[in-house]
């Protein structure tokens, strides 16, 4: 199976399973709504029934949003300009990059959302490697078996993340650009530079991401239970495979790319209540959904990539569970 193919096999999994991406965006929902909720209640208290509040909610009052910042605390820190419309995906990616620190309240979210998704991720897999419904007890069957497996898989994937945004992102920014800039007089080459050091600091990530993605797909579809073993089959499997690997996990960036670029384009801005609100909240959603989408195609793909290569298209070693014989039947 070329990288093309499965792309597009990829997608028409994920097209088949719509289950999946409505159970992920409302994992996503779920654990954003508290914040919202907090956030709420501190934007009602500082704005109280003032003449600012008025303005707010015509419009977007910069002056006030500056004011609340400087005395925000937790996630009120958070309430700026840059999470309206394209300006968050862009504040993200720029924090990603550079390493920011988030508030420890977000920091607290954001571990939640991904101990949700460690669990859910071998249901996902699994469903998306058969290619057919496995209901209910199937799909939290999976998750189960795979929950703390992925657990361990997490630990290691946390050390090496840690050493890159840690020692290695330190050494590239903090230590090798200012040495690379030092005699440079002119802007365009430093910056430059820094571009060519986000590449370099961007290979590494996606390289850390494909073993770590296709060692989920080895264990899930070959119902693996150690983790570095199937760390080193991931690492194998790419190595045996490495044009069409890198290949389809360029068209999975590229798809996620048009993503972005579709969104940046319709993204709204800073609207007023009423309908333009609406259609605002509902355009965002919509990304969020297509991006939840994209991220189960590359899970899709690449399970698809690795079955036509080593196994067949559906073949999960691990049986479905059947009712009432199924781990889930215990739980009664």
């Amino acid at each position: 199976m070329s990288p093309w193919t499965a792309l597009g096999e990829g997608l028409r999994r994920v097209g088949r399973a719509p289950a999946l991406v409505a159970g992920v965006w409302t994992l996503t929902l779920l654990v954003s709504v508290p914040l919202a909720v907090v956030m709420r209640g501190m934007l009602a208290q500082h704005l109280g029934s003032s003449l600012a509040a008025d303005t707010a909610a015509s419009g977007v009052n910069y002056d006030w949003m500056q004011e609340f910042g400087e005395q925000a605390s937790g996630v009120g820190v958070t309430f700026r300009s840059t999470v309206i419309g394209f300006a968050a995906v862009l504040d993200n990616l720029s924090a990603f990059l550079d390493d920011v620190p988030r508030p420890l309240v977000v920091v607290a979210a954001a571990s939640i959302y991904i101990l949700g998704w460690l669990f859910v991720a071998g249901g996902i897999i699994d469903r998306l490697a058969r290619d057919r419904p496995t209901r209910a007890h199937g799909f939290f069957s999976a998750c189960g078996v795979f929950f703390f497996r992925f657990l361990r898989l997490a630990a290691v994937q946390w050390i090496v993340y840690a050493f890159l945004f840690g020692a290695t992102h330190a050494w590239l920014f903090d230590r090798l650009y200012p040495r690379m800039i030092h005699e440079v007089s002119v802007e365009r080459t430093a910056f430059l530079a820094r571009v060519a050091l986000y590449l370099v600091f961007g290979v590494l990530v996606a390289a850390c991401s494909i073993i770590f993605d296709y060692a989920k797909v080895r264990a899930v579809v070959e119902d693996r239970r150690s983790m570095l073993a199937a760390i080193n089959a991931a690492i194998g499997f790419i190595s045996r495979n490495y044009a069409a690997a890198v290949t389809l996990f360029l068209l999975d960036v590229l798809l996620f790319a048009a993503v972005v670029g579709a969104y940046a384009v319709i993204a709204p801005g800073a609207g007023r209540t009423g309908a333009t609100m609406w259609i605002g909240f509902l355009t965002g959603q919509l990304y969020i959904v297509a991006r939840l989408a994209v991220k189960l195609a590359f899970w899709a793909s690449e399970a698809a990539l690795f079955q036509s290569r080593l196994a067949h298209a559906g073949y999960v070693a691990r049986p479905v569970p059947v009712w009432p014989e199924s781990p889930a039947a215990d739980m009664m």
